[in-house]
């Protein structure tokens, strides 16, 4: 018997194969330069729980506290979506495959998805965890935002425009190297292996401009209020 495609498993079906797009769709625009996930922080953007934000610990909402705990700012969006399809129809599968093998008979669909969905958090924090461990992080507890600039970055993968950040690399005062998204602050582009001098930090990106020639990779301008 096939589960895949029944009316009790469509959801959990149709989340695989959405997560097998999403990594179709985003392997094709890094070979274009660009990446899905730009365009999914234009619409969603990434919330700043990062040791250094402003805000302070007595005025965090619960739900500030739930996306600090499913690893929300620790792990790509785009990769916490792919982490949660995963999960989700996964768990939903094997869910219905476990009670077909117990009475012959399948869960109704809606109450197949209300069990699952509680099971997904869980699981999007423990796998989240384990990505972030592998990926390299944007700042230490050494430094925040504001020590990063004025200092000069270099554009390793994409080209940014105005709407449309790239990853760029740059090391803080302490010799470590960050990976960091990059915006030029004008209607110019940034291309790949650009050097760019760090303006400003907004909405989870750095703005900048081409650095002039005298400054050469990771140096440091001192930046005037």
């Amino acid at each position: 018997m096939s589960l895949f495609w029944l009316p009790q498993t469509q959801w959990f079906s149709v989340a695989l194969v959405l997560m097998l797009g999403i990594g179709a769709l985003e392997v094709l625009a890094l070979l274009f330069g660009q990446s899905m996930a730009d365009a999914l922080e234009q619409i969603l953007p990434e919330p700043d729980l990062s040791p250094h934000s402003e805000v302070a610990v007595g005025e965090d909402s619960s739900l500030a506290r739930l996306f600090s705990w499913l690893r929300f700012g620790e792990v790509p969006l785009l990769m916490l979506l792919v982490l949660w399809l995963c999960g989700f129809g996964l768990t939903g599968l094997l869910l219905q495959w476990g009670i077909f093998q117990i009475s012959q008979a399948l869960l109704p669909g809606w109450l197949a998805v209300l069990l699952v969905l509680p099971a997904t958090l869980p699981q999007l924090r423990l796998t989240g965890g384990w990505l972030a461990r592998l990926l390299p992080k944007d700042e230490t507890t050494a430094v925040s935002h504001n020590d990063l600039l004025g200092r000069v970055a270099v554009i390793t993968l994409g080209h940014a425009r105005s709407g449309y950040s790239a990853e760029a690399r740059v090391m803080d005062q302490h010799g470590y190297q960050h990976y960091i998204r990059v915006e030029p602050d004008d209607q110019s582009e940034l291309q790949q292996g650009s050097a760019v001098l760090l303006l400003s930090y907004a909405h989870g990106r750095y703005l900048g401009c081409l650095a002039p020639e005298s400054l050469s990779p990771f140096e440091h301008k001192e930046m005037k209020p």
